[in-house]
């Protein structure tokens, strides 16, 4: 039934109310309340181990809160939810998730089936396949890869077509986990590049980052965690300038502060 889709006029991407989650005996989150704003660039901000790779993975219902509400496009995301295939399909169609390794996303057996893999699976013609793929392949400046194995790619290639692997089905959300993490000064601006263009677009992008010298740029509003709590939200601006709360969350290490001081 078409009422079981996730609803596409809601002011919410995403709500989480007193959401708890532990893998074994390590609490990874516990008792994170927020909402991310349909069409806003967020930055999910701490240290190793803050909890903030389990966030992306619950907004991205590879797992579910063991307490607590979680809710996609105004409706709870739960395990139960995503068992009823109509609103799973738009779900899927609509969310897409980026992971910090492209070792762990990248498993075809070349760049063009990687890319076409999301389409096949969401039953695209053949021809919108091969036009979306090739439409990705320039936009990403990756058409001299096509028929290479991912595996043989260096770090940079794997993530732009890792990149590209998600973003050719066109979801609304965009979530990335450590998009620049060991990439070279090259690889990494291209990527902040095109995360910052993402804003004012309507797209909700949704990064995990302790690179804090990105963060002016690809960022709206930020959200830190630290020992898997909410411990402060703000603008950019607001987060970079309290010096306080980047010692407090092991987050100042990581940043260059280039204001002038007397």
């Amino acid at each position: 039934m078409h009422a079981a889709a996730p609803h596409p006029q809601t002011a919410s991407a995403f709500e989480l109310v007193d959401v708890h989650y532990a893998y074994q005996d390590i609490r990874a989150l516990n008792g994170v309340s927020l909402c991310i704003p349909a069409g806003q660039c967020i930055a999910l901000l701490g240290a190793n181990g803050s909890g903030k790779s389990t966030l992306l993975r619950l907004l991205a219902a590879l797992c579910f809160p063991e307490r607590g509400r979680l809710a996609a496009f105004g409706d709870d995301l739960s395990d139960e939810r995503m068992q009823q295939e109509v609103f799973a399909y738009a779900f899927r169609r609509r969310v897409g998730l980026v992971f910090q390794s492209p070792e762990v996303q990248l498993f075809n057996p070349s760049v063009f089936d990687e890319l076409a893999f999301g389409p096949l699976q969401l039953g695209w013609e053949k021809e919108e396949i091969l036009r979306c793929v090739d439409a990705m392949l320039a936009q990403f400046a990756i058409a001299g890869l096509k028929h290479r194995s991912p595996h043989r790619l260096s770090g940079g290639e794997k993530k732009r077509v890792a990149l590209a692997s998600v973003l050719i089905t066109r979801p609304d959300v965009l979530l990335l986990d450590e998009p620049t993490a060991a990439l070279d000064p090259r690889s990494q601006s291209e990527v902040v590049r095109f995360l910052a263009g993402c804003r004012g677009t309507g797209r909700t992008v949704v990064t995990a980052t302790h690179n804090l010298d990105i963060v002016a740029e690809i960022a709206d509003y930020c959200f830190v965690l630290q020992a898997g709590r909410l411990v402060a939200e703000g603008t950019p601006g607001d987060i970079l300038g309290n010096r306080a709360l980047l010692r407090a969350t092991h987050l100042s290490h990581v940043h260059i502060d280039s204001t002038p001081h007397p």
